[in-house]
């Protein structure tokens, strides 16, 4: 079943479940604000779960079958394990997925949906997107892609749920996510939420928040299944320090990662790390500055 941890950054996470059946948006509306439209809600609970990142750093790993051994694996957008398997395993239990990327999703349907009936897939998107009164165009889609494929356990994150994953990141970080123009990764809201469903977390692939200052770090790929892809760093760098248009935060992220790692059940591995405290620095507002800044 769903556990809500006393321990948990996230007391409560309320989503949509997706059924093939209509359902009107007041509907839709009210049954957010508990758990889900319809049905019964999500029943997962896992004693160790495998959380696998898209890094290059998993590129020669041969952590597949270690990852495979976890109780539940979870994976990112469309991240794939054909061609991969001997590093990234074959299993996916959960697939956590940004709206960005739902259009890849679709590309890779034969690998990512037709052969993964077992797999829950949980969208997370800008209300904008994901509204249910006709206008939200992922909406839309994800209730077309459930009609076509009624099997598949699809789920939304409501609005309201994103509104507290906004909170949690202001709470940890003191940073507003919106006035310093910021978008949260799908590596936040599936940090979060596996933190819900697993009594340990062995997350794969995630470098420590302070890799990317050494000079002497290795050119390695933003993405394991895209070998001529930018680099790691070189991506996580440009939008750590951009300040115009909306970027990912994934320096100050992982320091919050970190600093869970410190009292919560998670372990990291590939690059294989141990959180040490953090030295934060007050910058004019009071706030911990972002490493990498």
């Amino acid at each position: 079943t769903w556990t809500f941890k006393k321990h948990s950054p996230l007391k409560f996470l309320a989503m949509v479940k997706l059924t093939s059946n209509t359902c009107s948006p007041q509907s839709a509306l009210l049954h957010s604000q508990h758990l889900f439209i319809q049905q019964s809600p999500l029943k997962m609970h896992c004693r160790t779960c495998a959380l696998v990142t898209s890094s290059g750093h998993l590129t020669g790993s041969n952590r597949g079958e270690e990852i495979d051994h976890s109780d539940c694996v979870i994976r990112m957008n469309d991240a794939p394990c054909a061609g991969h398997h001997p590093d990234v395993g074959r299993r996916t239990s959960l697939r956590v997925v940004a709206h960005s990327s739902l259009q890849r999703v679709l590309r890779g349907r034969q690998e990512l949906l037709n052969g993964s009936q077992d797999t829950v897939f949980i969208f997370w998107g800008p209300s904008s997107c994901m509204r249910r009164d006709g206008r939200g165009h992922v909406y839309n889609k994800l209730r077309l892609l459930k009609h076509l494929l009624p099997k598949l356990k699809v789920y939304a994150i409501s609005r309201s749920k994103m509104l507290e994953f906004d909170e949690l990141f202001k709470k940890e970080t003191g940073i507003d996510r919106k006035s310093s123009n910021s978008w949260l990764s799908t590596g936040w809201f599936t940090m979060a939420m596996a933190l819900e469903l697993c009594d340990r977390i062995n997350v794969f692939g995630m470098v420590p928040p302070d890799f990317c200052r050494s000079s002497l770090r290795p050119t390695v790929p933003y993405h394991y299944y895209e070998p001529s892809g930018p680099d790691e760093c070189a991506m996580y760098l440009l939008h750590e320090r951009s300040r115009k248009g909306s970027h990912h935060r994934f320096i100050t992220e992982k320091t919050v990662f970190s600093k869970w790692a410190q009292t919560l059940n998670i372990h990291f591995y590939q690059p294989d790390w141990t959180p040490t405290p953090a030295v934060t620095h007050a910058n004019s507002s009071g706030a911990p500055s972002p490493v990498g800044s």
